[in-house]
């Protein structure tokens, strides 16, 4: 799986292992505002490329009753969510584990609540097409009947971009890796609804994104 990285990302200047990263701290709260609405309030959620760790560490809090795994590929981003669970103190997030979605075995095994919502944001369009595929078919083998499937980023509408901000976002993603690029939503949607999804709900979001909520 081709890595990335986030150039608003930064080390905190406590000099500790945190990292921060400005989309984060702009997306967070109308995320949250979402999986508020569609998360089931029991079980587990596998959090795939959690990147810095402050979604977990913002959003947890808020559904005291599931168990928030978080997981990266990046040795950095797991030393940085597991210094921000410390630092919050939120015993319902588990210890960060690696995942690489093209190779590893999904970290499900020792959750102690059943797995019942798979979540992603801002991964599909910083990564190859195949890397969507994977993730859409594992979170299809691992979510049980009324599982939630959470994706968060920007999307083309029927083949065409949603505004010229995400045009040229596009075009710079793919001359930073030509496997990369802001993908057709309704590509996204046919990987889901053969991986036994019904159809998502598309909720748009701020900065032309959008929230797609797919339930088994």
């Amino acid at each position: 799986m081709t890595r990335f990285f986030d150039p608003g990302q930064h080390e905190d200047e406590t000099a500790d292992a945190r990292l921060r990263a400005a989309a984060t701290a702009r997306n967070r709260d109308v995320i949250l505002a979402v999986l508020k609405t569609h998360l089931p309030e029991r079980g587990s959620l596998l959090e795939v490329a959690s990147g810095t760790g402050e979604h977990a560490a913002h959003m947890a809090g808020h559904f005291p009753n599931l168990h928030w795994q978080p997981t990266d590929i990046d040795p950095r981003h797991i030393a940085s969510i597991d210094a921000w669970r410390i630092h919050v103190g939120q015993d319902n997030i588990l210890p960060a584990k690696h995942l690489d979605v093209l190779e590893d075995r999904w970290p499900i095994d020792h959750l102690p609540a059943p797995l019942v919502a798979v979540m992603a944001v801002n991964l599909i369009h910083i990564s190859p097409w195949e890397v969507t595929e994977t993730l859409v078919a594992g979170a299809g083998e691992t979510l049980g009947s009324g599982g939630v499937f959470y994706l968060y980023g920007p999307y083309k509408r029927f083949g065409a971009h949603t505004s010229e901000s995400n045009e040229a976002f596009d075009a710079s993603l793919k001359s930073r890796d030509p496997s990369w690029g802001v993908r057709d939503m309704e590509s996204v949607v046919e990987l889901a609804a053969e991986a036994g999804f019904g159809k998502p709900e598309v909720i748009p979001m701020p900065a032309n994104n959008f929230s797609l909520v797919f339930k088994k």
